[in-house]
């Protein structure tokens, strides 16, 4: 018996609560709360949100200061990347060192982990704070060696920038 009267109870109370707009009132009183606060909804492409210096990025291989490229074809980078998304063919040259022929990063795979950055000995492959780079299909997120110079190259001051303020931390 008290069984039923405690269902009748909550019948009756949900009754209530349906005919007087219990949670209607509620989500009024939150609306109401925040309509006279200030906004804090950025326009995104006037406006951006500060970036970490240790953001993970668009991919870009660096050079040296002389112009030669940084890459000595060790291969870390191929074998460390979990997603398999770098693929590097190398040979020898005529003074003995080896340099890359191919470098080749897909995009597409990479997971921006950062591990292909860690890996290697002479800095040559860095993620930069790039964040706004688009691609209408698959193929224009595959970028060769020739591309990912081009990215270092023009943003070589800033990726410097971003790395000295990073050193602290590595």
């Amino acid at each position: 018996m008290l069984i039923t009267f405690q269902k009748k109870l909550k019948s009756i109370k949900k009754f209530f609560h349906t005919l007087l707009l219990i949670e209607f009132i509620k989500g009024m009183y939150v609306t109401g709360k925040y309509i006279f606060r200030p906004k804090v909804t950025l326009q995104y492409p006037i406006e951006k949100t500060p970036i970490s210096p240790r953001f993970r990025g668009l991919h870009a291989l660096r050079r040296y200061p002389n112009g030669e490229e940084r890459c000595i074809a060790c291969k870390l980078c191929e074998a460390v990347c979990p997603a398999l998304a770098i693929t590097i063919e190398s040979e020898e040259r005529n003074d003995g060192t080896r340099r890359t022929t191919r470098y080749d990063i897909d995009l597409s795979k990479c997971i921006f982990c950062g591990f292909c950055e860690e890996s290697c000995p002479v800095d040559a492959i860095v993620e930069t704070h790039i964040q706004d780079y688009y691609a209408e299909n698959r193929s224009d997120l595959y970028f060769t060696k020739d591309q990912l110079l081009a990215i270092g190259d023009r943003y070589e001051s800033e990726i410097s920038h971003c790395r000295s303020e990073d050193s602290y931390y590595r």
